[in-house]
């Protein structure tokens, strides 16, 4: 099995903590499995005015642009896990409106939602990993 490390520019550079992506290759499958996005830019800036449902919207984003760079769309993601920072229900809207913008009409992945203390940065209000599984890349 090959393992691939990937960092898109288009995310912030955290590549000395861990990388962005990571790509299983091997098999008949690729597994791809991204690290937390939250809603900051690729310079590390909170997302807006710094609220919980625009953070939502560029952890999301972020989600994208990580399964992308492996070769994959929404509709490739098997398995969401969202971590929200003092959950309660009124969150979950802000939750709802992401998913449908990125992932559309398609099939919802499975998913786990969770309510935590505090993330990695005390102006995280949410991070989003997934875990994608693909055919493999023509060529590879």
């Amino acid at each position: 099995m090959k393992l691939t490390h990937l960092n898109p520019s288009e995310l912030p550079d955290w590549s000395t903590l861990f990388s962005q992506v990571v790509v299983a290759e091997g098999s008949a499958f690729r597994i791809v499995v991204t690290s937390g996005q939250v809603g900051v830019d690729a310079h590390q800036a909170v997302a807006g005015d710094g609220s919980f449902d625009a953070q939502v919207e560029q952890a999301f984003a972020n989600l994208v642009v990580a399964i992308s760079a492996a070769g994959c769309s929404p509709g490739d993601v098997a398995k969401l896990t969202i971590y929200v920072v003092g959950y309660d229900q009124e969150k979950v809207t802000a939750i709802r409106e992401a998913v449908n913008h990125h992932f559309g009409s398609q099939q919802r992945p499975a998913c786990t939602l969770v309510g935590v203390q505090a993330l990695a940065r005390p102006d995280f209000l949410v991070e989003v990993e997934a875990l994608a599984i693909a055919t493999p890349v023509k060529g590879t």
